[in-house]
């Protein structure tokens, strides 16, 4: 599937010189009398690297053709992190490389949508929000509210997010896995 630059968006996967990449940035540039162009930042899949390119405006960029699978997360070891795909009940190891940050929204029996290139695992999507439990934070303040400060907690999956003063350990709360932001308690 062919796009034009402009249509590209943060998180599409693209062919560029032949190789996978991941877009995670896309400014529309219209400098003055000129022509427009589109200023990407991509992540090569395989190798981690981060590029910046210019397209044209009028530039046609592939789209990579994805299968996705809804896939619930099992466990965790040394090995890799563990999922089983809930049609074919099929299990498959990812790496860390491949679920990056959102590993620390995860917890057992998650189901995340899992996108595969050619029948390898490039990239996963991760539900908006996931409920999580404090389990280490100051005490709360007495007579908190909301708009009283935040201070740091950590979570059951070892991520530490800014929560309100009055929130205590052994709460759950809600986070939204694209900002990593307190949203609210559950």
């Amino acid at each position: 599937m062919q796009l034009v630059a402009t249509e590209l968006r943060a998180g599409n996967i693209v062919v560029h010189n032949g190789q996978l990449h991941r877009v995670l940035q896309v400014v529309h540039v219209t400098p003055g009398n000129w022509r427009g162009m589109v200023q990407c930042k991509l992540r090569n899949i395989k190798t981690g690297n981060q590029i910046e390119h210019r397209f044209r405006s009028e530039d046609r960029v592939e789209k990579a053709s994805l299968d996705t699978h809804d896939m619930q997360y099992l466990y965790s070891d040394p090995s890799g992190h563990h999922f089983m795909n809930t049609e074919t009940f099929e299990q498959l190891s990812l790496a860390d490389e491949v679920l990056g940050e959102a590993i620390g929204f995860l917890l057992p029996e998650t189901v995340i949508t899992v996108d595969f290139y050619e029948g390898l695992p490039v990239g996963l999507e991760l539900p908006n929000t996931v409920i999580l439990e404090v389990v280490e934070t100051d005490p709360p303040l007495k007579g908190a509210t909301a708009a009283g400060g935040s201070k740091p907690a950590k979570l059951e999956t070892g991520i530490t997010v800014t929560v309100p003063q009055f929130i205590g350990t052994g709460i759950k709360i809600i986070v939204d896995t694209r900002t990593g932001e307190y949203l609210s308690r559950a």
